[in-house]
């Protein structure tokens, strides 16, 4: 059991290098949570909270929900993250090591995605049917929650790449103490940006190019992971 961070040790380039590819992942986030609500029947494959309450509102009687959609994506979310969580709990790989091999099986299941999305791509005006969005949940939702296991586990301050409740609330309540405005700003911008490029490429019915683009930005932390940091030594037990 980790009594530090995994990025305990991680010399100066080593930490800017995690939070640049973790940033990376988060535009990542936005890109395909843009994908799945708009094309997968209204569900998040990154975000459970909204996923939480679009079951809700299916449940509900809501139009335009899925209450299938949003379960099915809550468990490959959380199989992925037992997934991912399984890879950090191996030892005492550097932290790098243990992202670049997440983001290798996240990028596999987001290139087999993209796949599945051209194949099955039909008049996307009406979105992709049942089945395959079974699939594209599937595969997306479990890289999502192997992308958020190696977030938690690395610990990076404000970087989640996911959830910005939080990162919202400590630009907010932070006000006249120490604050990291930078990194905050950055991830919520990040996000943002991410997003409005995957609506951008869906309302030009270049949908499955979202998956694309997530995959090669996927496939740039891969290489980043791949290049040994400088300054590491072994996070304390």
């Amino acid at each position: 059991m980790r009594t530090a961070p995994a990025t305990a040790g991680v010399g100066g380039d080593g930490q800017r290098s995690l939070r640049a590819m973790l940033i990376l992942l988060t535009v990542v986030t936005g890109l395909v949570d843009a994908f799945s609500y708009l094309m997968l029947g209204h569900v998040f494959v990154a975000n459970m909270t909204g996923n939480i309450v679009f079951l809700a509102f299916a449940v509900g009687g809501a139009p335009g929900f899925v209450w299938w959609a949003s379960v099915l994506a809550i468990a490959v979310f959380m199989l992925g993250a037992s997934a991912g969580g399984a890879v950090f709990r191996r030892g005492s790989r550097p932290p790098h090591r243990d992202l670049l091999i997440a983001s290798v099986i996240q990028l596999a299941l987001f290139v087999a995605a993209a796949v599945v999305a051209f194949v099955s791509a039909g008049d996307l005006r009406a979105g992709y049917d049942e089945p395959a969005m079974a699939v594209l949940i599937v595969l997306l939702g479990a890289g999502m929650g192997i992308q958020n296991a190696a977030a938690r586990a690395l610990r990076v301050p404000d970087l989640t790449t996911t959830v910005l409740t939080l990162t919202v609330v400590g630009l907010a309540a932070d006000q006249g103490r120490e604050r990291r405005i930078g990194p905050r700003v950055l991830s919520i911008t990040s996000m943002f940006v991410g997003a409005v490029v995957g609506v951008v490429l869906i309302v030009h019915e270049w949908v499955p190019w979202v998956l694309v683009l997530a995959s090669v930005i996927i496939l740039a932390v891969v290489v980043c992971a791949w290049m040994p940091p400088r300054g590491h030594r072994p996070p304390a037990r």
